[in-house]
């Protein structure tokens, strides 16, 4: 179960969920309260399911978020926002291992604060780090790791440093890393990891000293693990590996001697942390249950609707009957540790039966009935979590409960010369003569801190769910799935949203997407939004039951009744987008006939002034053709150049005539020399003649145009100046057709020998 306490924009996140109702068949809903069958494990999973298939990895319940991993960019883009944490690699290094399920599995419990600025960039934060899994040091299940920083050492340290270190590149030389029987992982890169663990350790200020002395503990744990053991000839313990104990006096710089006398004298227990796990897991639920039934609450009662008591499963039963004092198992289990006498893990089983035999959630092998007993060892009790039953074995209790470092060793470690080791072991502790706690009290009270802390926040939950155990794309276990659904407590969670209204959205929301449903409402409502949704369910209906009006929201109790509202609001999109599309076109042809006509007033001034323009040129050089023509000015010579200076104007006069002449084409001189004879004709002699001279003369009156449809086949379309018309089909050099048409198509056809007259008469 993973708890991050953040403070995520769900509301704007949210907003947007009405818009994907409607496709609700196909890609679900995107919050678990709007299920119709909520108390449904099955309906759940298909929800999931669905929302998986399209890639939408994101569900609420309520204000919890449910992300189901795509193993896809979600990995790259947690990534990316993590590398915002300075020495998260060295963290995950030490703190961090591969498991059956995930290659990067978190072995510690981990509480972070980050603090924001403004801008939401991280600035700075803190870390507490809670009941390190201290028993993966030296037991790893198949298929598991030790934590990375080991291999991540042997594979990518420099052979200077292994070589001080007394270590080579084989992890299957140390005993600590080959129980699981997968030192090497295709999937981890181990060498490069290592690099980043040594950028990290810059990052957050570890100088060179500070990395040896860290790097000398890590190996000697690896030293400890290949140390081995015998008895001699009187049965005293007697350590057969010298070398080992010569490389961890060295590392740990402590007197050797002293070292070797410490260890044969006790021997350190360590077991899988399971049963305290399961206990955390019961706490962050029970503290989940009470932050969401708080969280409701005080939601009701700030919108001034009557809180309705909701009945649930309060897992509280189960945490008293692990930690409560006197009569808990924690405290019978430090009971038969301290108690002088021969205790040993029966006789705490014993004590158990005989203290919380009646617990309606506990249950053994003596005190099961047949059934129970088939399928519970007799060193075995069971529990009944809120996730399920879980059967544990007592083996190991005791010794796992007793797990201390003994005094003589602690002696020694206190006088360590590597500065890490020396500040982790305080003096003061070889004199206090109170025994200290053991681990389950530890894990007790340092669980009851974190619990503290998080009620004094206002966390916003995301529940993790991974979707199948080989970290594949586009594959989803329902199986597992329904595990961890299971485990993780969502539908017991659903179920208790669900007890009052399943959705809730403010005024100014609802109206702005529901406002189209009624008329009053739409398109614009101008009083206050809580009077405009009261108009506007009251025109759709609801049903008094169905919904609560609070201060600032609206409750709907029931997901039809959402439902509902948002196909009516589909069918009525349908109705505007006609509507707005006929509106659309009405104007798009209004503004391209006002843009068409802007353009022809525009092209129609550009014309008259290029018109303008161009007479007024033709009008310009005419007058200088004239002027040049008529004015017989010339200058007056002196006498005795008269008669050149006569020579010379003729001359001139003839240049000039010579070159208006060179500029006249053809055509105008055919146009001048008719002008001319008809002037010598008509001048003086007809009375509109002055009018006619403007007037260019043509060839002919008649404006005639010829077909040919074959080689014998010919149509004459023959038009007069008047505008009268006459057509004529001329076949082996005859007329063969001869009218006069109202509207000519001009299309004639001739085939298979006969000829078809298409044209139009009128």
């Amino acid at each position: 179960m993973k708890y991050r306490a953040a403070a995520p924009a769900i509301d704007g996140i949210r907003i947007t969920m009405e818009s994907a109702l409607t496709a609700r068949d196909r890609v679900g809903v995107q919050d678990f309260v709007l299920l119709e069958n909520y108390t449904s494990e099955a309906a759940f999973i298909e929800n999931l399911k669905k929302r998986f298939k399209e890639n939408l990895i994101y569900t609420y319940i309520g204000s919890v978020l449910v992300s189901v991993n795509p193993y896809k960019e979600l990995e790259i883009y947690s990534k990316q926002h993590m590398e915002r944490y300075r020495g998260v690699s060295f963290y995950e290094a030490f703190g961090n291992a591969k498991t059956l399920r995930n290659d990067n599995s978190s072995r510690f419990g981990k509480y972070m604060d980050v603090q924001f600025d403004y801008k939401g960039a991280p600035v700075g934060g803190h870390i507490l780090n809670y009941l390190l899994e201290k028993s993966r040091v030296v037991h790893q299940n198949h298929g598991e790791r030790n934590f990375h920083i080991f291999y991540q050492l042997l594979e990518g340290g420099e052979e200077d440093l292994l070589r001080r270190l007394g270590l080579d590149k084989n992890a299957q030389n140390y005993q600590y890393l080959v129980k699981g029987q997968c030192a090497r992982v295709s999937s981890i890169n181990d060498k490069s990891d290592w690099k980043n663990v040594r950028k990290a350790m810059s990052v957050i200020n570890f100088n060179d000293d500070d990395v040896e002395e860290l790097l000398s503990i890590v190996a000697s744990v690896l030293h400890l693990g290949n140390v081995q053991f015998a008895s001699d000839e009187q049965g005293n313990v007697q350590v057969t590996t010298e070398n080992q104990i010569k490389y961890l006096a060295r590392l740990l710089s402590v007197d050797s001697t002293l070292l070797r006398e410490s260890l044969i004298h006790k021997k350190i227990i360590a077991k899988g942390e399971e049963f305290c796990i399961n206990y955390c897991n019961e706490k962050l639920q029970q503290l989940f249950i009470e932050l969401t039934l708080k969280s409701e609450q005080d939601e009701y009662e700030s919108e001034g609707i009557a809180w309705e008591p909701v009945q649930y499963f309060n897992n509280k039963i189960i945490c008293d009957l692990v930690e409560e004092k006197f009569k808990g198992i924690i405290s019978i289990l430090d009971e038969e540790c301290l108690r002088p006498g021969d205790a040993t893990d029966m006789t705490f089983l014993e004590k158990l039966e005989e203290t919380v035999k009646n617990h309606p959630h506990f249950v053994t092998h003596k005190l099961g009935d047949q059934k129970t007993r088939k399928c519970l060892g007799r060193d075995e009790f069971r529990l009944l979590h809120y996730a399920g039953e879980v059967n544990y074995s007592v083996v190991g209790f005791l010794d796992k409960n007793n797990d201390l470092l003994f005094r003589n060793l602690k002696e020694v470690m206190c006088d360590s010369g590597n500065p890490i080791v020396h500040q982790c072991f305080d003096r003061s502790e070889l004199t206090d003569k109170k025994r200290p706690e053991t681990a389950a009290t530890q894990f007790k009270n340092s669980l009851a801190k974190l619990m503290e802390i998080l009620m004094s926040k206002e966390p916003s939950y995301v529940r993790c769910i991974k979707p199948n155990d080989a970290k594949q794309a586009a594959r989803f276990d329902e199986v597992l799935i329904r595990h961890q659904v299971k485990y993780l407590g969502l539908i017991e969670n659903v179920r208790v949203r669900r007890a009052g209204f399943a959705y809730r959205r403010k005024y100014e929301f609802f109206l702005q997407r529901y406002k189209s449903l009624c008329p009053e409402t739409w398109p614009n409502w101008d009083g206050r939004a809580m009077d405009g949704v009261a108009v506007l369910v009251k025109s759709l209906g609801y049903k008094p039951e169905e919904y609560k009006m609070g201060r600032t929201k609206i409750f709907i109790r029931f997901p039809k009744t959402l439902f509902a509202t948002e196909d009516a609001l589909e069918v009525r999109k349908q109705s505007i987008a006609t509507f707005l599309q006929s509106r659309w076109r009405g104007y798009h042809q209004r503004q391209k006939f006002l843009h068409m006509k802007h353009s022809a007033i525009k092209i129609q001034s550009w014309w008259r002034g290029t018109v303008d323009r161009r007479k007024a040129a033709k009008r310009k050089w005419a007058v200088s053709v004239i002027r040049s023509v008529l004015d017989k000015s010339w200058p007056v010579p002196p006498p005795s150049l008269r008669e050149a200076s006569e020579l010379l104007r003729e001359m001139c006069m003839k240049n000039m005539v010579w070159k208006y002449c060179r500029r006249i084409s053809p055509e105008w001189k055919q146009q001048l020399e008719q002008k001319v004879v008809a002037s010598e004709i008509f001048k003086d002699k007809k009375d509109n003649y002055p009018q006619s001279v403007p007037r260019l003369f043509i060839n002919t009156r008649l404006g005639i145009s010829v077909s040919s449809l074959s080689d014998n086949l010919f149509v004459i379309h023959v038009k007069c100046e008047d505008n009268k018309q006459k057509l004529f089909v001329i076949l082996e050099s005859e007329i063969v057709i001869s009218t006069t048409p109202i509207r000519t198509s001009r299309r004639l056809l001739f085939t298979n020998g006969s000829l078809y007259n298409r044209t139009c008469l009128h």
